[in-house]
């Protein structure tokens, strides 16, 4: 539910689920679990950033349409940028088990 919300300093800005962090010192990208559509991967990227989600997914369309790197990158985040509550990324947990294995 989108809704229409006045703040402390009296600007109107749309509440849409996802409040970006304030404090950007310690903020690691992460992809999120909630306000997540596939992967968290976008959702992500905007909390890192500070923008609205939907920035993100758009600019990821017009990537795919554009030359075609939407998919690729939306595949690479999704690999390499951990999971929000984990440490490591799919792919540091699956070379982690492929060397497990090696030995």
């Amino acid at each position: 539910m989108n809704t229409t919300d006045t703040g402390a300093e009296g600007i109107n800005h749309i509440e849409t689920g996802h409040e970006p962090r304030t404090n950007r010192q310690s903020l690691p990208l992460r992809r999120l679990l909630q306000g997540r559509m596939l992967a968290g991967v976008a959702s992500g990227i905007a909390d890192y950033l500070g923008v609205d989600p939907t920035i993100v997914r758009i600019a990821m369309v017009v990537l795919v349409f554009v030359g075609g790197a939407g998919i690729p990158l939306y595949l690479a985040g999704w690999l390499l940028i951990p999971e929000e509550g984990s440490d490591q990324s799919l792919a540091g947990e699956l070379l982690q088990s492929v060397s497990a294995r090696s030995r």
